[in-house]
């Protein structure tokens, strides 16, 4: 079985238990941010792909780390693009980077300070941390945990963001084309839920309500599906129209849903088009980053957004 790295840190609580003794070891906010060391795979090249994601053990508080002291990768950094801006709960897989094929027994380390807290990641190439595309599906919970051999050869999603470099005023509204596909439908998509007897009010189990923190990625089963988040910037100074799927397990997501989790994964625009405004309040240099998923595997695009006053 493969080590894992500061992926467990702060979740045995929430595992251990369900219901109401639960809330005993949730935080809104308040504590620490861990770096996570998902894995290594190797290109054909012969270089290597260290993959990176993060744990925020709050449920409710959002850090803003600039590159630097507090957020930094070395050697060779600090900045070899980590986000500055991290969302609450479990976001695994959300950034990679490729070292050389004399990498060899080096590490990279990934310091994170937040609330006075410091954790690290350490990143090698060693054996018990290789990963594959079913590898990924099983860590993130694709096609419901699913150990079938067809996902080994999954194609992440195709994407393409029109404009990656943008321009605009705090205030005026910025259109963001995307348009996403899953060349081979592994995972293939699963029928829907069906939605309750009309009059008949949605209950939500302690248990769901209370389920360990998950992912900034979207998962809950197949499906391809696409959404912007803020990678770098201050997201309270960022508002996409229509909102953007929460990405991470968001308890009051559930508060009107007539379905208990996995939720519906709604349906792509008959074109695969995705299209979106985002309105800044704030000046600054802001980086969105556009995912889609087939439920199992990711692919990123970033927009760099330049907001003057």
């Amino acid at each position: 079985m493969r080590r894992r790295v500061l992926i467990t840190v702060a979740l045995t609580a929430a595992l251990s238990l369900a219901g109401a003794a639960q809330t005993r070891f949730m935080y809104s906010s308040g504590q620490g941010l861990n770096p996570a060391y998902e894995g290594w795979a190797p290109n054909a090249d012969g270089s290597f792909t260290l993959v990176f994601g993060y744990m925020n053990s709050n449920w409710q508080q959002e850090f803003d780390i600039p590159v630097g002291a507090m957020n930094a990768i070395e050697p060779g950094g600090p900045d070899q693009g980590q986000p500055t801006h991290f969302y609450p709960r479990r976001n695994p897989f959300l950034f990679s980077i490729r070292v050389p094929a004399d990498f060899g027994n080096k590490e990279l380390i990934w310091t994170l300070t937040a609330n006075g807290k410091t954790e690290k990641a350490y990143a090698s190439l060693k054996s018990d941390y290789q990963i594959d595309p079913q590898v990924i599906s099983t860590e993130v919970g694709g096609d419901f945990g699913s150990l079938r051999d067809e996902l080994r050869t999954n194609i992440p999603p195709e994407l393409t963001v029109v404009e990656t470099k943008r321009s605009v005023k705090a205030g005026e509204p910025v259109s963001l084309v995307a348009t996403a596909k899953d060349p081979d439908n592994i995972p293939a998509r699963r029928g829907s839920p069906k939605p309750l007897p009309e009059g008949q009010t949605p209950t939500i189990s302690a248990a769901a309500l209370y389920r360990p923190p998950s992912s900034i990625v979207a998962q809950s089963g197949p499906g391809l599906r696409f959404s912007w988040i803020v990678y770098r910037g201050n997201a309270a100074a960022v508002k996409f129209t229509p909102d953007q799927m929460k990405t991470w397990t968001d308890t009051r997501a559930y508060a009107n849903s007539p379905w208990s989790p996995p939720w519906t994964i709604p349906l792509p625009p008959a074109d695969n088009k995705w299209q979106t405004q985002v309105t800044f309040s704030e000046p600054g240099t802001y980086v969105l980053r556009g995912v889609a998923s087939d439920g199992s595997l990711f692919t990123y695009e970033n927009v760099t957004v330049i907001v003057t006053k």
